[in-house]
């Protein structure tokens, strides 16, 4: 993997899930969300053109920003994302085929997971750490309750996370956190309010900053 990608995320605190962004200006939205100060940008792989997205966005912001690709189910998929450019890739579920493919070029992987099995099998698989999802129908607790027995397995929990848990998933010993709707809502990007993707993505960030420090 690529451990200058694993350090933006843990030092980031935040992806944010681009699903849907093609129904505004992608570039636009990751210029907010840079603004914010969130930089890891993940761009699902059930939009339009996610590798032409992709590719845009590493055009555009690919200095500052760190872009991957997420709800990749395949190793076909991943194969087309890491070719425009993605710098992760990260799944709901757990694909051999797309930890293979991902570890093969080098590009950081994170696959869905809820259970400690499928989290130790997925990381004996190639996993650089490990999406726990959907991270709101189990709490903060099961953060914990995981990273007891696997301590070494890095874990993302994603779905359903917004300002008001996410320093609970970081307490509980996230190195980040996912962040789709509360973070980008569909309704910004349509409207196109790129002052309210800056002012939540700010908002994510002193959560993360204030949880750290405290």
């Amino acid at each position: 993997m690529s451990q200058e990608t694993f350090e933006t995320i843990r030092e980031s605190g935040v992806v944010a899930v681009l699903r849907g962004v093609d129904e505004g200006d992608p570039v636009a939205v990751a210029e907010a969300l840079l603004a914010g100060g969130v930089e890891v940008i993940e761009v699902t792989a059930d939009n339009a053109d996610a590798p032409g997205t992709i590719r845009r966005l590493q055009s555009a912001v690919g200095d500052e920003a760190t872009v991957g690709a997420g709800t990749v189910i395949d190793g076909e998929t991943a194969q087309s994302v890491i070719a425009a450019g993605a710098e992760f890739v990260v799944s709901p579920s757990s694909h051999t085929d797309v930890i293979a493919t991902c570890n093969r070029h080098g590009t950081l992987v994170a696959p869905g997971i809820m259970t400690p099995t499928e989290a130790a099998e997925a990381y004996e698989q190639g996993a650089d750490l490990v999406k726990v999802f959907p991270a709101k129908t189990v709490g903060p607790e099961h953060i914990g309750a995981l990273q007891g027995p696997l301590s070494q397995i890095p874990l993302l929990p994603t779905g359903g996370v917004d300002p008001d848990n996410a320093a609970a998933f970081l307490e509980a010993g996230a190195v980040a956190v996912g962040a789709g709707s509360a973070l980008v809502p569909g309704d910004a990007v349509r409207n196109e309010d790129y002052e309210e993707i800056t002012r939540r993505a700010e908002r994510f960030r002193a959560v993360v900053e204030e949880t750290r420090e405290a």
